[in-house]
């Protein structure tokens, strides 16, 4: 049995930073892409970044750039997002996804097979 589970989240104030993990099971990580995604109420969810962890390539959505990191720990099956500079906008609930039958780090959700059940993250003005 799959399982995403996202941790790290919580209610912050602009500027700060902010580590989220994930930690998969019930997958062979090396053999995935492993994303997040974003979602605020009211509108789609949104690709944040991802990596395929057997060659640590990354990709970024174009309005996190410099200010996110994603990393990986093979030895743990976990996935790490660092969001520095945090602003009110960021404001979400963030999700890990692991796609297990890659052929890019996709930016599209449905290329994802698996889903965590979200953790918030609020930035406070």
């Amino acid at each position: 049995q799959v399982r995403l589970v996202e941790s790290g989240g919580g209610l912050v104030q602009a500027g700060d930073s902010l580590r989220l993990s994930c930690e998969a099971s019930g997958l062979t990580f090396s053999r995935c892409v492993m994303a997040w995604f974003r979602q605020v109420p009211g509108k789609e969810r949104e690709f944040v970044s991802g990596i395929r962890p057997s060659d640590g390539s990354i990709r970024f959505a174009d309005s996190v750039k410099g200010r996110f990191t994603i990393s990986r720990d093979s030895a743990k099956n976990t996935m790490s997002l660092q969001i520095n500079s945090l602003k009110p906008e960021d404001t979400a609930v963030y999700y890990c996804a692991a796609d297990t039958l890659p052929i890019s780090i996709s930016n599209l959700a449905y290329r994802y097979d698996y889903w965590g059940q979200g953790i918030q993250v609020t930035v406070s003005s």
